[in-house]
């Protein structure tokens, strides 16, 4: 999963948005589609489209849509007497080339009939009018969907706006607590370490930064780690507080959540140099701190599953750890305190990940959700993560498919279950980066309380101060 930028809207961005814009207001138009067109079509032609292509971005996907999803749909349809003709089509382009291209697809009543797409995005393309409920594209019967039972609310959440399932989610990931169990055993500290609170995260921290460890804890903060901060620190951190960042239609402003989770930040960094303030305003500063994890001189960090698939990965890592299995431990990412977070929950985290949707101009639309569902479908997810096991929306393909890897089971049943996701509007990117910056000012030296009031007033700028909650 790609992790977003969040750059001021520039270049191809301000195209999107202001694509998205063009439908003008913030209501979803109503859609007005037959699920019925078509139903009982013997002959039938469907595209589907990714940003992904044979030779270049995600090639293993592409391969697969091409050696497996189009000849099994077109034989199991073929034994219904349906003659399919599948095409998809291929992008291998910038994420956000790849998201303008959509919009303009859509806005023009055109594109491909199944449609895979940044989680993230789905928020935005629906209240723009461009995407509709899966209901009203195909009926309810797609309530009836089996995949429904094996993926949890939290999963579904992915490819969901406003209670709406808008689409099927294509994977999951989550966020943990890694440590190094060498050097938690060098301060001391339980090899089997599941920190309750903050301040059982800080105790650890300090008794590591005894011990003579050169960073107790990597807690990413500042904008030069982009979405990295947000998501692998700030957004956890507020959702330990219980606070979302935007929920029941407005956005966080100066809340005590905020100011709480700034307050851990300059805690670590500013008052007991617990972490490495420099390290966070380095262009590559994300990647080196992979690399200090790597090479022992990390205790603690806040990553996502990522971490353990493509970083330390003994095989095929960038950072790789011959001994990752003997000697990094995880946890979940406890609350404040217990009870404290979210929904009351004792531990939080946070997840991305991409969807397919279904486009509201498909002449076949009966078609187009029986190749979605397809897609989703136990046989064809166990035939993707076959060669290189993932962690999947489905429960019964993590059963097997993880079945030798603790981590990523972990991960599936442990943190899935309690996750929350960003929210997908287009204001996102902006307020992002206006928390990223919040964290830079505090690890900086700024006041808890001035860099929240700055925050809130960057805030205002972007979303109007009408759609801002301090409570």
């Amino acid at each position: 999963m790609t992790q977003h930028r969040t750059a001021l809207i520039t270049g191809s961005a301000a195209a999107v948005a202001l694509v998205l814009a063009a439908c003008g207001g913030t209501e979803t138009p109503e859609q007005d589609v037959d699920v019925t067109r078509n139903a009982e079509a013997t002959e039938v032609t469907l595209t589907f489209t990714s940003n992904a292509i044979l030779g270049g971005k995600n090639e293993a996907e592409a391969q697969w849509y091409e050696d497996y999803v189009i000849p099994e749909f077109v034989a199991q349809q073929a034994e219904k007497g349906v003659d399919v003709t599948v095409t998809f089509e291929p992008n291998g382009v910038d994420d956000e080339q790849y998201k303008t291209k959509l919009a303009l697809d859509l806005q023009s009543e055109g594109g491909a009939d199944v449609i895979a797409m940044d989680g993230i995005w789905v928020g935005e393309f629906a209240e723009a009018g461009y995407i509709a409920p899966l209901t009203e594209v195909a009926g309810d019967d797609v309530d009836d969907w089996e995949g429904w039972e094996q993926m949890s609310e939290a999963v579904q959440q992915a490819a969901a706006f406003d209670d709406e399932r808008y689409g099927i989610p294509m994977g999951a990931d989550g966020r943990v607590l890694y440590f190094n169990k060498t050097l938690f055993e060098q301060a001391g500290l339980p090899t089997d370490w599941e920190p309750t609170s903050w301040e059982e995260i800080l105790e650890a921290a300090r008794a590591l930064k005894e011990a003579g460890v050169a960073i107790p804890i990597q807690l990413n903060a500042g904008t030069a780690m982009g979405e990295a901060t947000t998501m692998q620190g700030l957004l956890p951190l507020l959702a330990g507080t219980g606070t979302q960042v935007w929920e029941d239609g407005m956005w966080m402003g100066d809340t005590e959540g905020l100011r709480d989770a700034l307050e851990l930040y300059r805690t670590i960094y500013v008052e007991e140099g617990l972490g490495d303030p420099i390290l966070q305003q380095e262009a590559a500063g994300r990647d080196t701190s992979f690399s200090e994890f790597a090479a022992g001189n990390v205790g603690i960090l806040l990553e996502s599953d990522y971490l353990w698939r493509s970083v330390v990965n003994p095989d095929a890592g960038t950072a790789p750890m011959a001994d990752r299995d003997a000697v990094v431990g995880y946890a979940r990412i406890p609350a404040r305190e217990p009870g404290a977070g979210v929904e009351g929950q004792d531990f939080v985290s946070m997840s991305g990940g991409a969807a397919r949707v279904l486009n509201p101009n498909t002449e076949f639309p009966q078609q187009a959700w029986e190749l979605l569902a397809f897609i989703h479908s136990q046989e064809a997810f166990e035939n993707r993560v076959a060669s290189s096991p993932i962690i999947t929306p489905r429960d019964d393909v993590n059963e097997v498919v993880l079945e030798d890897n603790p981590m990523l089971s972990y991960v599936a049943t442990e943190v899935l279950p309690i996750t929350l996701y960003r929210p997908g509007l287009a204001e996102y990117p902006e307020v992002s980066l206006a928390l990223q910056e919040a964290t830079a000012q505090v690890v900086g030296g700024m006041p808890v309380e001035e860099a929240a009031a700055a925050y809130q007033s960057a805030l205002e700028g972007i979303v109007g101060a009408d759609s801002v909650s301090t409570d």
